[in-house]
């Protein structure tokens, strides 16, 4: 235990001062030992509620907060986090936690977390709360966000639908999973586990609050069922992929939208994957070819910069699945929200625009865009469409209501996904037909 908290703590570090992002480390420990989940919850745990941690230390701090060392502030971090949120034995999470202070830092500062950690026990059913703070701020330390953050989120979707949000980040969160070559009442089946469910918006996906029973039974392994959130699912079946098109992937790296579309379009058909990050766009390579997919072609390159010459033909459909500030994932990428502020969000518009005029050209007259998103900001979604429109005369709206459920689709005709409200990944995506 004590081995796994300095892994946790080296992974908290590369975190925060690296710029390491927590969902890529969490997906790849997901399939593996009971003693790698736990430290998977433990870093994505820490890192959600890293604001009220820090809160809460500082109350039961006697000295000057900003004196802690880095690594003791994180060791006491993991400490608060198991007390309040594990089920870990107290005498536990002390034990090991002082015998961690004292393997990375030194015998000097394990009375320090000793007393921290025995005085978390004592209040921790009387936790205190901000003071001298504005009720935003305080709703923002006491959800473990940033403050601009939650304020924007209150002034346009209420309070009560905000605190909503805030509390769907930061619990564990709940993985979906796409079925391909098996009936999903067969999978129900074999995974007896009241954690596990169908899907009440697509039939070929069920939800899960753990991996582990789909590795442990090989059906990943097996290409028999891929791991894949609704919400992105959903993205496809705007999409609206036919056996025997073509179509463009235009940021497809890692590639799961452009698996199920090829699963669509079959042999018979192509699925362009264009991105400009080589290194992750050969994840798309390699899981086209463990599923033996040859309808899956890729290319390395910047949307932006690549000539009408590069692309032989237009295509049937084009997805621009476009970076963005991931706001709506925020339970499965913890770290997004101490990585993301409103200048980013301003850059991320402009280049949102450039992407999509640039894979406009690449759309046939009658063929369809898609753009999507996993941001709930209107910056990012509808305004961009709107702008996108103004400009191309080109395009129309055309409504997602016949490809999706109408749960999920919006008064304007858009896709629009909420965590709170539908418990999937927040998703926004727009379809546009070519008219000329």
């Amino acid at each position: 235990m004590t081995s796994s908290r300095q892994e946790a703590l080296r992974e908290l570090e590369r975190i925060e001062q690296g710029g390491a992002f927590i969902g890529l480390s969490r997906r790849h420990r997901a399939s593996k030992t009971e003693y790698e989940g736990k430290l998977s919850d433990l870093v994505a745990g820490v890192t959600r509620r890293r604001r009220w941690l820090d809160f809460l230390v500082d109350q039961f701090y006697q000295g000057d907060p900003e004196l802690l060392e880095p690594k003791v502030r994180n060791i006491l971090r993991m400490g608060v986090y198991e007390l309040l949120h594990t089920g870990t034995p107290d005498h536990a999470v002390v034990n090991e936690s002082v015998n961690c202070a004292k393997s990375v830092v030194g015998k000097r500062v394990a009375g320090l977390v000793n007393g921290i950690l025995r005085h978390t026990i004592r209040e921790r059913l009387n936790l205190p709360a901000p003071v001298g703070v504005d009720h935003v701020d305080a709703l923002a330390i006491t959800h473990s966000h940033p403050t601009w953050m939650v304020e924007r989120w209150i002034d346009r979707l209420g309070e009560s639908k905000t605190v909503a949000l805030l509390e769907h980040n930061n619990e564990r969160p709940r993985f979906g999973l796409r079925l391909r070559t098996l009936e999903r009442s067969v999978v129900l089946d074999k995974i007896d586990d009241d954690d596990v469910f169908p899907s009440p918006y697509f039939e070929d996906f069920i939800r899960s609050t753990r991996l582990s029973p789909f590795f442990r039974e090989e059906l990943v392994q097996s290409g028999a069922l891929l791991i894949q959130d609704e919400a992105a699912g959903g993205v496809v079946r705007i999409v609206d992929p036919q056996s025997g098109e073509r179509i463009l992937d235009a940021c497809a790296a890692p590639g799961g939208k452009a698996i199920y579309m090829a699963d669509l379009v079959g042999r018979t058909g192509l699925v362009l994957g264009i991105d400009k990050n080589e290194s992750r766009l050969q994840l798309l390579d390699s899981e086209a070819e463990r599923l033996n997919l040859p309808q899956v072609d890729t290319r390395v390159s910047d949307l932006r910069s690549i000539s009408d010459s590069e692309i032989e033909q237009q295509f049937d459909k084009v997805l621009l699945d476009t970076p963005c500030s991931g706001l709506g994932v925020l339970s499965k990428r913890a770290d997004l929200r101490w990585r993301m502020s409103q200048e980013k969000i301003n850059e991320l518009s402009g280049l949102q625009d450039e992407l999509l005029d640039s894979v406009a050209r690449f759309v046939k007259p009658g063929g369809i865009l898609v753009y999507s998103t996993c941001t709930l900001e209107p910056e990012e979604n509808e305004d961009r469409i709107s702008a996108f429109l103004e400009r191309n005369s080109a395009f129309t709206k055309d409504s997602v209501a016949d490809y999706v459920p109408a749960a999920l689709v919006n008064a304007t005709g858009y896709y629009r996904t909420l965590p709170f409200e539908h418990h999937i990944d927040g998703v926004f995506a727009a379809r546009m037909r070519k008219t000329a």
